[in-house]
């Protein structure tokens, strides 16, 4: 089966070589097994070599921008079938939805989510609050990455030039006028928030390499990937995955949470006893993360943000976070956007 995030490297290492950089010594560097990556092996890099990659390929290349470049010159055939099933898309709506629906094949540094509100819709790069801080630095440039390859992804599959209304990005920019030609706009720093506003008249527009019996046999593949993905990781991992994916939901109770593996509560615990946690601590955990991550934004007021984890009560969701931070979620957002 497809590794997508082996595609993925790989085309990092290519654009690297057209930068001059040798992605054999990028690999020896990042304590990568060369012809491992190049063979047949589809084992994954573990976090510290992909940050080293990073670090090393921003290096090589004297580029610290690495990201928005490669960005900027990504071939959807690096994303495997998952570049494959956006350019059988009817449309620049149903392409995005499938795409953020299938990133977590690719990364699990951020989850992609797309909104629709009257003459505009947005694209949302949620970061993943467990990497913002020991990943800050390929987080950075993997948001910067993926910003502009789906802008610059439709070139060539519509007849359009699409540009965003808004881009917010959380930091100060070191080249502002690099970002703004590479984003076809000028970036606003926005604390906690990566995002991209298009005008609504984008969404339906046609993708010229529409191929709807191609989509379908694609989105089996894509879906046969998941439960590979899926399969492969502790129970623990796959419910954070799942209800990091699902967090507008809020977060189920055991009963709804095992419902959806088509397991029994009692087995689902058992599981996760023996991977040394409880149902109750992974749910905390992703609650906490949400909230940091809610709180951070400014997007949410603090009521909603208490609703949408789950807790009937105001008081209810303070006293947990206080337990979690030492502070209140209101004092905790003061500060975050101050």
């Amino acid at each position: 089966m497809e590794n997508p995030q082996k595609r993925f490297v790989l085309g990092l290492l290519a654009y690297a070589a057209q930068k001059d950089a040798d992605p054999e010594r990028l690999c020896k560097l990042s304590s990568i097994d060369w012809q491992a990556l190049t063979g047949k092996s589809d084992e994954p890099l573990t976090p510290r070599q992909f940050r080293d990659l990073w670090l090393n390929a921003v290096h090589l290349t004297h580029d610290p921008l690495f990201g928005l470049h490669f960005g900027e010159s990504l071939q959807l055939a690096a994303l495997g079938s998952v570049g494959q099933l956006v350019q059988s898309c009817a449309t620049v709506g149903e392409a995005l939805t499938h795409a953020s629906g299938a990133i977590h094949l690719i990364t699990d540094l951020f989850r992609m989510e797309v909104s629709q509100s009257g003459p505009s819709f947005t694209i949302h790069y949620r970061p993943n609050p467990d990497h913002e801080k020991d990943q800050a630095f390929v987080l950075r440039q993997m948001m910067e990455l993926f910003m502009v390859f789906t802008l610059h992804e439709a070139d060539g599959l519509v007849l359009k030039k699409i540009s965003p209304k808004t881009v917010c990005i959380p930091y100060d920019l070191s080249k502002p006028e690099e970002y703004e030609r590479v984003l076809r706009g000028k970036p606003v720093k926005k604390p906690g928030v990566y995002s991209m506003e298009f005008e609504s008249r984008y969404w339906d527009e046609p993708i010229l390499t529409a191929n709807y019996e191609l989509q379908t046999l694609l989105l089996k593949k894509v879906s046969e990937q998941n439960r590979e993905f899926e399969n492969a990781k502790a129970m623990k991992e796959r419910i954070r995955s799942y209800l990091l994916t699902n967090a507008y939901l809020g977060v189920p109770t055991l009963e709804q949470m095992a419902a959806n593996f088509n397991t029994s509560p009692r087995s689902l615990q058992r599981k996760l006893q023996d991977e040394g946690v409880t149902y109750q601590q992974v749910a905390d955990s992703i609650r906490k993360s949400l909230a940091l991550n809610y709180l951070s934004s400014g997007t949410y007021p603090v009521k909603e943000i208490s609703y949408i984890l789950g807790y009937n009560e105001l008081s209810a969701f303070s006293r947990a976070f206080k337990r979690w931070t030492g502070t209140t979620p209101g004092h905790y957002q003061k500060g975050a956007l101050t």
